[in-house]
């Protein structure tokens, strides 16, 4: 119960982070998106985009509230299956990255974001993965 409390924290947080940004917010955005060497960005996400994605976050994130029982559901028991091991393949896909510009694996590393990238995102996806599937596991 408790790691899907932290898991939904998280992914909840990082939604609001995105939120923030279909609004206006500045906060992060410039170092969240992958450069090329020369400081181009390799994406240029409209509002749309994040609202997509924050979206995306939060529902994962209610998902490991009703993963974690605090919250009755009344979702087939075959969502909470797929979706136990679909978010966190997610996540781990993430970490290990298109091996150019996000990920672990990325040939990119002197960038600003490719910094952040090792340092902090890459590491969050990797948890992010690790937790979902241990309370897959253990449910």
């Amino acid at each position: 119960m408790i790691l899907s409390i932290l898991l939904s924290t998280i992914l909840i947080g990082l939604g609001l982070i995105h939120f923030n940004w279909v609004v206006g917010g500045t906060f992060g955005f410039s170092e969240s998106l992958p450069t090329k060497e020369s400081g181009e960005r390799v994406l240029n996400p409209k509002k749309i985009d994040s609202a997509i994605v924050g979206i995306g976050l939060t529902v994962f994130g209610i998902f490991y509230i009703f993963k974690s029982g605090l919250i009755a559901y009344n979702l087939p028991e075959w969502i909470m299956n797929y979706g136990g091991w679909i978010i966190p393949i997610i996540f781990l896909l993430r970490a290990i990255g298109e091996f150019k510009y996000v990920g672990f694996f990325k040939s990119v590393k002197k960038t600003n974001f490719g910094k952040l990238d090792t340092k902090f995102f890459s590491p969050l996806c990797l948890l992010i993965g690790i937790l979902g599937i241990i309370i897959q596991l253990i449910k």
